[in-house]
């Protein structure tokens, strides 16, 4: 690079003043070209045609990790019957929830985070997530569907993260999607009930001091559902929140026996600690599968039993009840 002018023509200060501003100029150039441009992940399209998809975190954000495949878009897997039905979902790098709000004539102003499962590597987006959302709105309550990051993400750090994020998400904006701030529960499967247990276990009443609002919602479930849920490595179940939410669990039993075994443990350890616990353990029934039928045994009548445990809370409220 040269000079615009001939620092030999100029003399004293006037050509030190002249040398000292290319270079600063110059050397600003320099590291503006050699900076890489700030990595955006792609917004997520939406499971359901139509639907209403939120990021849970601000483009930007140092939550954001750039890891491989950060500038790609979601996976889709749809039915080959029916390509508008997503059935699985793998690269989530901008993680988000869906909403499907209740139609208002049935709303109760009840609200569930639907965290599907996939073991970590994907999201069964379809029967653990569009299709559950369908059947909560039929009973009047409103349903976000959760995207969490997948691994090489961690399920106890980054998931975690937001599954906490897509509470106080939904808290705040309780009264646009008009639902009752003390009334947001979770419901996961497998991978996803996980992360409903880890946020039964891990939350706080956010920060009020907070310049972002939804930081300062609470990220506390009201209840928590654990539909066949399981975790990879043991949690640390000794010490369990004395304000941790209700829970209701289900799994398959001796068909499922790792599962089962992990469901039961958290159930034992909300029992010692004095909270509201149901669980339901079936003969058999396998994993996975959300609320099918599964020609009629007795673990597909599970939502039967959710629905009389969450009535049995007093949170079926008439819509009138709520603010």
């Amino acid at each position: 690079m040269r000079l615009p002018v001939d620092l030999g023509k100029l003399r004293g200060r006037r050509a030190m003043s002249v040398a000292l501003t290319w270079i600063i100029g110059t050397a600003g150039a320099i590291a503006q070209t050699a900076a890489p441009a700030a990595q955006s992940p792609l917004e997520p399209p939406p499971l359901a045609p139509g639907a209403k998809v939120v990021t849970l975190w601000p483009a930007g954000s140092p939550e954001l990790k750039p890891l491989a495949g950060f500038d790609q878009p979601e996976k889709f897997v749809t039915d080959p019957g029916r390509p508008d039905y997503v059935q699985s979902d793998t690269n989530i790098q901008n993680p988000s929830i869906e909403v499907h709000l209740a139609p208002p004539q049935k709303a109760t102003g009840l609200a569930i985070v639907v965290s599907p499962g996939g073991g970590n590597t994907k999201l069964m987006v379809g029967l653990e997530g569009t299709d559950i959302a369908a059947w909560l709105n039929g009973l009047g309550i409103s349903a976000f569907i959760e995207r969490y990051r997948l691994r090489p993400y961690g399920s106890g750090t980054d998931a975690l993260e937001d599954t906490q994020r897509s509470i106080r998400l939904v808290r705040a904006n309780a009264k646009e999607w008009n639902i009752d701030p003390k009334r947001i529960g979770i419901m996961g499967f497998s991978a996803g009930g996980e992360q409903a247990a880890r946020v039964a276990l891990k939350f706080d009443a956010g920060d009020a001091k907070a310049v972002d609002p939804i930081a300062r919602q609470s990220c506390r479930p009201d209840f928590t559902v654990l539909i066949y849920a399981g975790w990879a490595k043991p949690f640390d179940l000794s010490v369990i929140p004395k304000d941790a939410p209700p829970a209701f669990c289900t799994v398959a039993g001796v068909d499922d026996y790792f599962h089962s075994s992990e469901t039961m443990d958290f159930t034992n350890a909300w029992l010692n600690a004095k909270i509201p616990v149901e669980l339901h353990v079936y003969s058999h029934g396998g994993h996975g599968n959300g609320i099918k039928p599964r020609n009629g045994i007795p673990f597909g009548t599970w939502p039967n039993r959710f629905v009389e445990w969450i009535n049995d809370l007093g949170m079926m409220k008439p819509a009138a009840a709520h603010p």
